[in-house]
């Protein structure tokens, strides 16, 4: 029998078909710019929002969120802040207060970036202190029609100052009032003495949580629901905040502020393997 040689053009094709493309970056903000968070990038949420937390969140406020000397600085300040939404005798807790003793700054990419599935990163130093309690993480794009948890939440990274020396990163979902998470932890010996990268590798098939690129947490996606019915195979928006108290972070160290969560960068890339990986 002949040999049978392949031409140069479908040894080339065969090349490309095996080699899986390179990643792309999809999102970044590196926070070179000083001056308010770029609003092409992030919008900031208002007010008291969730998990019975202390603070007043305010929006374009260069106390509570600025970048400056090229970091994205988060900064909770114990200050009398008044709440607009007060509503006297109300029974839902965001209207029965009528003021904050804190403020602090949440941003969002809602309406300006999402994703679904890929690498999410974010250098960052946390601050020290009973009470704190800074996060990356996401939400599903559809929070405002289906609710919490049935949405989907990502946390990429948590920190509480109360166990200050663990970072944490779960996902939860559910439906109705039922509330399911998996989460896992890292130590740390001073996480907030230092920059680390905080990432997750989002896959249709799992998400990996990853400190310093020490993998520490898995999550195979069909143990939340097989197929595409699945909060966490759908859209989802990035979020940076920094909370006092609440339902987690407990009592709060007055001495201890302000309290600055400092960002160096914040980027989204793609993965080899993803299928959809964002949308404006």
């Amino acid at each position: 029998m002949r040999p049978r040689f392949l031409s140069l053009a479908s040894l080339l094709l065969l090349t490309a078909c095996a080699t899986p493309p390179a990643p792309r970056l999809l999102f970044a903000d590196e926070f070179d710019v000083d001056g308010p968070p770029d609003p092409a990038r992030w919008d900031c949420e208002t007010g008291f929002v969730r998990n019975e937390e202390a603070q007043f969140y305010t929006h374009g406020r260069p106390a509570n969120a600025r970048v400056e000397d090229g970091l994205l600085l988060l900064e909770a300040r114990r200050e009398d802040w008044p709440n607009p939404a007060h509503v006297p005798g109300s029974t839902d807790w965001r209207r029965a207060r009528a003021s904050a003793a804190y403020t602090s700054a949440s941003l969002h990419t809602r309406g300006l970036f999402a994703l679904r599935y890929g690498r999410l990163e974010a250098r960052a130093r946390v601050p020290r202190g009973a009470g704190v309690w800074p996060a990356f993480w996401t939400l599903g794009a559809d929070r405002p029609q289906v609710g919490w948890p049935r949405c989907g939440e990502i946390d990429v990274m948590e920190y509480v100052g109360k166990e200050p020396h663990v970072v944490w990163g779960t996902a939860h979902w559910g439906a109705g009032q039922g509330h399911k998470s998996s989460g896992g932890r890292i130590e740390l010996r001073e996480p907030w003495a230092d920059f680390h990268v905080y990432a997750v590798e989002w896959r249709p098939e799992r998400i990996e949580w990853f400190v310093d690129g020490t993998r520490y947490h898995v999550l195979e996606l069909d143990e939340v629901a097989p197929g595409e019915d699945n909060p966490l195979r759908r859209p989802h928006e990035l979020i940076l905040n920094l909370a006092l108290g609440g339902t987690w972070g407990g009592p709060i160290d007055d001495a201890a502020l302000p309290a600055r969560l400092a960002v160096d960068w914040v980027r989204v890339w793609s993965l080899a393997d993803d299928p959809a990986p964002a949308s404006p």
